[in-house]
């Protein structure tokens, strides 16, 4: 059931042209498909595997908003995820442990919508401490603290086969300590040393018998613990999303875009090792298919390469594509839209954007697009609650009479949207618009060279 505080969520995000992170589900038209395809990868996952996949979709295509929704539906099955977007400036994904910054920084429940860790914590030495006083322990005894504090090493050490990191073991044990000893301070700041910060205080490090900030062959081996934990406290499994991957595209340094590839066929090789954890990652065809990308690293494209047979696609592939918004699914999506509106003059709404209103202004769109509106659906719906707000707003608005339907594009257009509508490669635009590498770069687009990054 939406709430009407989750439909405000809907147009506040929208109206800055942002993808919704709540109530997904009541503008979900159109993706059963890949919707039941993932439900089936976390039922996979549940059940003991560990598993890499990727959405494969052109700009418009709902990639975000998919990601977002299996993040929604991860979490109402009892995931743990993480929502992470690659960046030139605050990840480089060949830094695994910026990675595992950002991935643990993001983690999330359905309880808790951000900065999860020390809640699963929390929970994990509970369950602890109800199985030792279920086996006659005493809680207010002298030193149960100290059983429980030995049970937390004992747990990490079976639950990752022995190879939980000595200073893993000795923070979370130091974290339990600080918080019977009431020092919430010093013990949230070693949870953000955990989630891995590099802004803690060396007396804090101390405590816990540590130095320094992890390191990314660490932040693998911390990953699985955290995964661990996560598991014992009751959760079902860990979701990670890895959100515009095509960023990768953009490095102007080779170096750093092959040591990325390189990191995503590590993680592909390493799936099986984390079961219950799956790794989704989206990006665009150009990521996917070009010889800048992962068709250059030959043993990841020979693992996920994409194939097609005879105009069928099998969504059970490593790459699951998502397919364009066509006119039908985005007058469906605005319709629903429409019927959610949060704001007091809703009748009124309801009254002047008609389903004809609506029908006229996506052909007008598609129009623009030589037919194709998949391009445009983000702008299209910012554009369709300006609309709205203004009937909202004021009572001599009519939008029928404010368009009709003889002006230019309905809005300000983005450079892939520029690109498609002159007939032209969104990437080609993008690669225009870039700032050209600086001189004595290595740019070039042979063979990505098979290493360890991490």
């Amino acid at each position: 059931m939406l709430t009407q505080n989750d439909a405000k969520h809907i147009f506040n995000q929208l109206r800055g042209g942002y993808v919704p992170e709540r109530g997904l589900d009541a503008l979900a038209v159109g993706v059963e498909k890949p919707r039941d395809e993932l439900a089936r990868q976390l039922d996979l996952v549940k059940d003991g595997s560990g598993g890499v996949r990727f959405l494969r979709g052109g700009y418009g295509c709902g990639k975000t908003f998919m990601a977002r929704l299996a993040i929604a539906d991860a979490q109402a099955r009892g995931f743990v995820t993480s929502f992470v977007v690659v960046s030139d400036n605050d990840l480089r994904f060949h830094r695994f442990d910026e990675v595992y910054r950002k991935v643990v920084t993001e983690l999330a429940t359905a309880t808790c919508p951000r900065g999860a860790l020390g809640d699963i914590l929390d929970r994990w030495i509970g369950r602890i401490e109800d199985g030792l006083v279920a086996l006659g322990a005493d809680p207010d005894a002298e030193g149960f603290d100290a059983r429980v504090r030995g049970k937390l090493q004992e747990e990490l050490a079976t639950l990752t086969g022995g190879k939980a990191p000595a200073d893993f073991v000795r923070v979370v044990q130091t974290i339990f300590d600080l918080k019977q000893a009431g020092e919430l301070a010093d013990a949230a700041a070693l949870i953000s040393w955990l989630s891995g910060s590099g802004n803690v205080a060396a007396g804090v490090k101390k405590r816990a018998g540590i130095k320094g900030d992890l390191g990314s062959t660490d932040a693998l081996a911390y990953l699985r613990g955290i995964l661990e934990i996560s598991k014992a406290a009751g959760y079902a499994g860990m979701l990670i999303v890895i959100d515009e991957a095509e960023t990768i595209l953009r490095m102007v340094m080779a170096d750093s875009r092959h040591k990325s590839l390189n990191g995503i066929r590590q993680i592909c090789d390493a799936a099986g090792e984390y079961p219950g954890l799956l790794w989704l990652f989206t990006g665009t065809p150009e990521f996917f298919d070009t010889r800048r990308g992962v068709a250059g690293l030959a043993p990841l494209h020979d693992r996920i390469g994409f194939r097609t047979q005879g105009g069928f696609t099998n969504l059970r592939q490593p790459q699951l594509e998502l397919r364009p918004f066509d006119a039908p699914r985005l007058q469906s999506v605005a319709r629903r839209l429409r019927d959610l509106y949060p704001m007091p003059n809703r009748e009124r709404v309801m009254s002047r954007v008609s389903d004809a209103f609506i029908d006229r202004l996506v052909a007008k769109v598609t129009e623009g697009f030589g037919g194709d509106v998949g391009v445009v659906p983000r702008q299209f719906l910012r554009q369709l609650v300006d609309v709205m707000d203004l009937v909202d707003l004021e009572e001599d608005y009519d939008p029928e009479k404010a368009y009709g339907f003889t002006a230019g594009p309905l809005v300000a257009l983005s450079p892939e949207e520029q690109a498609a509508r002159d007939g032209r490669r969104a990437a080609t635009a993008a690669a225009s618009a870039a700032t050209p590498a600086p001189a004595g770069t290595d740019d070039d687009d042979g063979p990505v060279p098979e290493v360890q990054v991490w």
